[in-house]
């Protein structure tokens, strides 16, 4: 998305451009995958829900209007119950001693917290929900979403994305299952045919996009990008999206302190398990939490509720997610070892029954999946851009600026790394980019 979004802008101001990406397929982490049992998955869940109306025309344009447009409904699962998401708002039907401690503790914290002492997302945990639920609930799932500890997390990357609630807010949701949905995500909208990567569309064909370049080398001084076959081209400028561990590496005389500064740079990896059900009702939920430690996955999303195009009929489709990272916890099984701990704990969750046929099965690594927020990422990444940008480097997406990019802002940060080009180009500065 994001050297897609940086070619729009080009062509925006009639500037001439080529995209080279490693893969043999366009997309990157916005590609989907049609399988011939019928089945697609995306590389991960992926979904739009923007409220920026000039990126909504965009992607609806590049798929000539053909979208599904959803009501989210998200929940969760925490030790054989089901609750409404976010469940910090959504005690009801949880054990009745938990709701009290965490009844007890939020109204502490409320009463007790100093937001000059958060040093770190523990504490704004603690602050914003009490001991309790921070605990049972976001700090467990920060072990298995982030693979770290939440005292070893910044909050920068916080935004909307967690939710705190008022008082009354949590006292309702503890006495009645009906209650006001607060998620950030109320709604979506999801390509009809192919995939999330039906966005894509219009853009990769009005994109020189050259598939299956490997970048070996890039000599800054020369203007030259020497690729893994033994091909080179020059440049004018250059935009990168690549990792920024990947990139900072193949640079031509990159300083030590900052190749060690990429090395501290953190982000997940990601198993993607994707199976297919001959039954459709296993869940009414777009996408579902797990906070058990003991769930194999952390997340499940169901393709099948995003277009009925997804899958054959009369069949469904799940997702699930487990989290690995070099840093924190290095994978040590397989994608494909990853298969059947997933199918063990869909059973065990209700979701496939005896009688059901899995019709598919497969799994993926995605090396690159969400930024850590580590207590050590600031510091890192100021020391990595701020080599970059003195050699005339602009990086763009979610391991370009190295933060936690949705899809629309993936493609905006093209836009603006295209646009720091633009604005050299026009003041004559030597600016690559």
């Amino acid at each position: 998305m994001a050297g897609l979004g940086a070619a729009y802008r080009l062509r925006q101001e009639g500037v001439s451009s080529v995209v080279y990406d490693k893969l043999d397929f366009p997309g990157g982490h916005a590609a989907s995958f049609v399988h011939e049992e019928g089945f697609i998955f995306d590389d991960g869940p992926h979904i739009s829900f923007t409220k920026d109306e000039r990126f909504q025309e965009l992607l609806a344009r590049s798929v000539g209007g053909e979208y599904e447009t959803l009501c989210a409904y998200v929940n969760n699962y925490w030790k054989g119950h089901w609750v409404k998401h976010p469940a910090q708002c959504n005690l009801h039907g949880l054990p009745e001693d938990l709701v009290v401690n965490v009844l007890r503790d939020f109204i502490h914290a409320q009463h007790t917290q100093d937001e000059a002492q958060i040093r770190n997302y523990e504490d704004w945990l603690l602050a914003s929900y009490g001991k309790t639920f921070a605990e049972n609930f976001p700090m467990v799932y920060t072990r298995k979403f982030h693979t770290t500890e939440a005292r070893n997390m910044s909050t920068d990357w916080l935004g909307p994305r967690l939710y705190r609630p008022e008082l009354e807010e949590v006292l309702r949701g503890a006495i009645t299952p009906s209650t006001p949905d607060v998620h950030y995500v109320s709604d979506f909208r999801y390509p009809t045919h192919n995939g999330f990567a039906g966005y894509l569309g219009a853009f990769t064909r009005e994109t020189d996009i050259r598939l299956g370049h490997r970048v070996a080398r890039i000599d800054p001084k020369a203007r030259q990008i020497h690729f893994a076959d033994g091909k080179r081209t020059e440049y004018d400028f250059l935009v990168s999206s690549l990792p920024l561990p990947e990139l900072v590496p193949l640079i031509d005389g990159a300083p030590g302190d900052v190749v060690e500064a990429t090395s501290r740079l953190a982000a997940t990896e990601c198993v993607t398990v994707n199976v297919g059900i001959d039954r459709e009702d296993i869940t009414d939920a777009h996408w579902t939490y797990f906070y058990d430690p003991e769930i194999y996955f952390t997340r499940l999303s169901f393709p099948h509720l995003f277009s009925p195009h997804t899958t054959p009929p009369g069949a469904s489709s799940v997702q699930a997610e487990v989290y690995f990272s070099p840093k924190y916890k290095p994978r040590d099984v397989s994608a494909e070892e990853c298969i059947e701990p997933v199918i063990r704990d869909l059973r065990a969750c209700g979701y496939i029954r005896e009688d059901d046929r899995i019709l598919f099965k497969n799994a993926r690594v995605i090396p690159y999946a969400n930024v850590i927020f580590d207590l050590e990422r600031a510091s890192a990444l100021e020391t990595v851009h701020g080599y970059l940008s003195e050699i005339g480097i602009p990086c763009s997406g979610r391991y370009g600026e190295w933060g936690y990019h949705w899809t629309d802002d993936a493609f905006k940060s093209g836009e603006n790394a295209a646009q720091t080009v633009l604005d050299g180009m026009y003041s004559g500065q030597g600016v690559a980019g």
